[in-house]
């Protein structure tokens, strides 16, 4: 590896007291001094009808600040529900209703949650979500997780949503995570594929709030693995009913579990897992073909995010092969917050033990703890984001250190190509607020040249509109606006991607792109022989010397259901030699593209 910003056996210690990575400064864009444009993106979230508040839980955070996973927030998803050709909006609640958001046309959104009251689940901690056609019907249904609340299933029936979760054989009661459709054995029906964390939170339940209260810091109960809760996946009968499959899957994974990156990592016709594991090791789980999964983490990835949440699957070099970004949130999760109410400087740096010293003592005792508890090796961790790049055969490098893309705080992974010049961005949403000190979003912008550069600040993403500080003050002090999740699709039909990011404690953000306008395709594509929604359908644009790859995704970015349109910016480029496609069936699919700046509705082909 050489000298690089990942450590890999530092100590836990830095747990207590400080972040456990030494790292290197991504590229930061340079002040554009009379820009001849307007910046990229333009907050429009009351103005477009978006009007919603993520409450936490005031026993858990704010003055009760806790360490524990209630700091995480909750997800947003995005799928057109109705069937009217604009993706509408789901944005999850902890404290209060979710919120289903009707695209009425151009980007407006309003409130329907009232004409669908089963998707506001007030009575229950709301986590993550993903919309997928389930029953190949034609609409899509819908997956919602729950901090020990129940997981929901919601059956779509003309744009009404009924909870089915009993019926459907999936009802389960955990602290879960992330909700996944995929097709795992290539019958053409999508199954189901739930993360799991551990038992985190006390017995103790408060009718009033509804949730059960949890620990003043994790080390109270983190070491305990007969708390830690397996991974579920449930076969699709295919009859509306399901049946789980965990054991012979062997994806019940090591407890911790977070987001859910499904790709064919390997291109051998079959989806591929890889799970986040929000402490230590994660798991990349080859298929077999027929749902039987192999971990391969340590032949392929070798070393992963130590303390992993979000992930994305995106070709970020434009060669035509899918690669993989991890973020890692917890590994900066435990830097001291005295400087609350200042901004982090931008220059990385580690914090050591010794600051002080009487810490020191606990810190080590609280690191073997820790270690031994989680069964924590040192020697398969890095601390810090990744980026691993596909390099063909099954085999990957991680490359993150000189692509730029270490950031601080991450938590969602969002890809698109947001400028629409032929190469994939990420949107990073972080930062932790209060008590913690203000810490910027990343939007990592793609040179083409292999690294990134932040733009959040040249495109109008940094500062929020509303500033760094939220409006009211906690304890009497400014407490910092932070970020969770994220989403990008076209929501208002002009051919670029716009941002919805579901904000801890806060407002969300509506991000309208307004880069100037370049040439792209898009395509959603109607599976036959494949599941109805073709999650795991891969499309190559052929492009003179370049191959464009996108996939339809199942979930992912961490708690977030992103579109299942593909979108492929072009840039100046006036033609396509040719797509290709290739189905979850395994049939490849070929078409010319006589039409620029347009969406290709693609269905499965029989031949």
């Amino acid at each position: 590896m050489g000298l690089r910003s990942k450590w890999a056996a530092v100590g836990a210690a830095g747990l207590v007291v400080g972040a456990l990575a030494w790292r290197l400064t991504p590229r930061q864009a340079a002040p554009e001094a009379g820009q001849s444009r307007s910046p990229g993106f333009r907050d429009v979230t009351a103005e477009r009808g978006i009007a919603f508040r993520m409450n936490y839980l005031p026993g858990e955070q704010g003055e009760a600040f806790k360490v524990n996973l209630y700091d995480h927030g909750c997800g947003v998803a995005v799928a057109d529900y109705d069937g009217d050709g604009n993706e509408d909006v789901l944005l999850l609640n902890q404290l209060g209703e979710n919120a289903l958001f009707h695209n009425l046309g151009g980007g407006r959104f309003a409130n329907v949650t009232a004409e669908n009251p089963a998707v506001a689940l007030s009575d229950r901690i709301c986590v993550g979500a993903s919309f997928a056609d389930y029953d190949n019907d034609g609409d899509q249904d819908l997956f919602i997780t729950s901090t020990r609340g129940g997981n929901v299933l919601l059956e779509n029936r003309a744009g009404r949503f009924h909870d089915i979760t009993q019926s459907a054989g999936v009802a389960s009661i955990a602290h879960s995570q992330t909700g996944a459709f995929f097709d795992v054995d290539n019958d053409g029906d999508l199954d189901l594929l739930i993360t799991n964390t551990a038992k985190w939170t006390s017995d103790e339940y408060d009718p009033r709030r509804k949730y059960y209260v949890g620990p003043v810091t994790l080390w109270d109960n983190i070491g305990r693995s007969e708390d830690f809760e397996r991974n579920q996946l449930f076969r699709n009968n295919a009859d509306g009913t399901f049946t789980e499959i965990t054991d012979d899957a062997r994806l019940a994974g090591n407890g911790w579990s977070g987001d859910l990156a499904i790709f064919d990592y390997d291109e051998d016709g079959d989806i591929d897992v890889f799970i986040t594991n929000m402490f230590g090791m994660s798991q990349l789980y080859a298929n077999d073909g027929q749902g039987h999964f192999t971990d391969v983490t340590r032949e392929t990835l070798r070393r992963t995010s130590y303390g992993a949440i979000g992930s994305a699957v995106f070709d970020f070099d434009g060669d035509g092969r899918l690669d993989l970004f991890v973020g890692d949130m917890h590994s900066d999760m435990w830097m001291g917050h005295e400087d609350s109410g200042l901004v982090q400087p931008t220059r990385k740096y580690r914090y050591f033990l010794g600051r002080r010293p009487e810490y020191d003592l606990v810190a080590r005792r609280d690191e073997k703890k820790f270690i031994e508890g989680l069964r924590i090796d040192y020697d398969v961790v890095l601390f810090g984001n990744t980026l691993y790049h596909n390099e063909g055969h099954g085999t990957f490098t991680e490359v993150s250190d000189r692509a730029h893309l270490e950031t601080l705080w991450p938590w969602g992974a969002t890809a698109g190509d947001f400028d629409n010049d032929g190469h994939e961005d990420l949107f990073l949403p972080s930062g932790m607020g209060y008590p913690f000190f203000y810490h910027p979003s990343s939007l990592m912008m793609n040179g083409g040249d292999g690294a990134f550069t932040d733009r959040a600040a040249n495109e109008g993403i940094e500062p929020p509109a509303g500033g760094r500080f939220l409006e009211q003050r906690i304890a009497g002090r400014q407490a910092a606006r932070s970020s969770r999740c994220a989403v990008a699709a076209d929501f208002d039909g002009d051919g670029r991607l716009d941002l919805m990011v579901n904000n801890f404690n806060d407002s969300p953000y509506y991000l309208l792109n307004q880069f100037p306008l370049r040439n792209f395709v898009r395509f959603r594509l109607i599976g036959t022989r494949s599941n109805r929604d073709a999650i795991g359908a891969v499309v190559r644009l052929y492009v003179g010397e370049r191959v464009l790859v996108r996939q339809v995704p199942g979930a992912g970015g961490y708690l977030s259901q992103p579109s299942k349109i593909l979108h492929f910016g072009l840039g100046d480029g006036e033609r396509i030699d040719r797509v290709e496609i290739r189905w979850p069936s395994g049939h490849v699919q070929t078409r010319p593209v006589d039409r620029l700046n347009t969406v290709y509705t693609v269905v499965e082909a029989d031949g």
